[in-house]
């Protein structure tokens, strides 16, 4: 018999452990047995705490998305919108790289869509939800009138300032260490990258 804190601590590792085959190996090839294998345990335990790979799966995916709010979440104090604007999106990009299995898991492994109605995840709750967090940031600095007249929708911001970000961690997760590229130094590429998005976004007073 395990205690409750017991069960919580071994449904973390078989998530640990089913993240690091998934994002390896892929997730159609991992089976719940070479996941239980990897911790030791059997198949049959496993059953005991998930009922199948989909529902191991998708929590796996909810447990990534909850971290990765958690690490926002602070941001979302900031009263100036622009800082608030700048600073999530510091924020988003240190976490991808603190933990890039996670951030592989979530944005660079292929898994079904996200089922709003199977996720343990509130769908627009900025306590839960980055993306949610992210839409939140970018529309209250966009109600500030910060950003040029030419922009008029912000979930597109939203969107393109995302895909920006995503760009600079996967590369930096998957090729850093790849010797056909010479790199610019990270905190000069991370510079560069907020340079460019504020400076096509914004009015030039806010360059001031």
């Amino acid at each position: 018999m395990k205690t409750e804190a017991e069960k919580q601590a071994l449904r973390t590792v078989i998530i640990d452990a089913a993240r690091e085959l998934f994002i390896h190996q892929g997730v159609e090839a991992v089976t719940m047995r070479a996941i239980a294998t990897r911790i030791g345990y059997s198949a049959t335990s496993l059953y005991l705490y998930f009922s199948d790979k989909e529902q191991l799966l998708r929590a796996v995916v909810d447990s990534d998305v909850l971290k990765l709010a958690q690490a926002l979440q602070s941001t979302l104090s900031i009263d100036d919108p622009l800082q608030r604007f700048l600073q999530f999106a510091q924020h988003y990009v240190q976490f991808a790289l603190t933990n890039p299995n996670h951030y592989r898991m979530m944005f660079m492994t292929q898994h079904p869509p996200c089922d709003p109605t199977l996720s343990s995840i509130e769908q627009n709750n900025p306590e839960q939800d980055a993306y949610s967090q992210l839409i939140g940031v970018v529309s209250s600095a966009y109600a500030a009138g910060i950003f040029k007249p030419a922009f008029t929708d912000a979930t597109l911001i939203a969107q393109t300032v995302w895909a920006a970000m995503h760009g600079l961690c996967s590369l930096q997760i998957n090729m850093a260490e790849d010797a056909w590229i010479n790199w610019r130094p990270l905190e000069t590429r991370i510079d560069c990258m907020v340079q460019m998005c504020t400076h096509g976004l914004l009015k030039e007073a806010q360059h001031e």
